[in-house]
């Protein structure tokens, strides 16, 4: 394989990947979806490192700029979905403190209460 062509597979690749991303998002998984973002990241060193070493013609810019346009907007759909779980996890820790804190106030405001008819004469 030329430089070029290294360049374009791991372009090709990237799509893979991102689509991935984008399916475990879509189903919920998110502990796959971190893995998968962990090996992303792996290969978009690899892609600096083919890049660094090889050009690309008219035609080879073009499939390119045609992959990182796929790439770049199923990113956006992904981070839209996990922005969306974040807000759904924010809401259920605000959710959860809430009731902690009702509880406490509870346990709190009847450790100190006195049952009617028993308190000083």
């Amino acid at each position: 394989m030329t430089a070029a062509r290294d360049v374009i597979a791991e372009y090709e690749q990237l799509l893979l990947r991102s689509t991935q991303m984008l399916g475990l998002a879509r189903e919920g998984d998110w502990a796959r979806l971190v893995e998968e973002e962990s090996a992303y990241v792996v290969a978009v060193e690899t892609l600096k490192h083919y890049e660094a070493d090889g050009s690309l013609d008219a035609m080879g810019m073009s499939r390119k700029s045609e992959l990182l346009e796929r790439i770049l907007e199923q990113d956006v759909e992904t981070r839209r979905r996990l922005e969306a779980r974040r807000e759904e996890l924010s809401e259920l820790i605000g959710s959860n403190r809430r009731q902690f804190n009702a509880n406490r106030a509870y346990r709190a405001g009847s450790a100190t209460a006195v049952p009617i008819g028993q308190g000083r004469k």
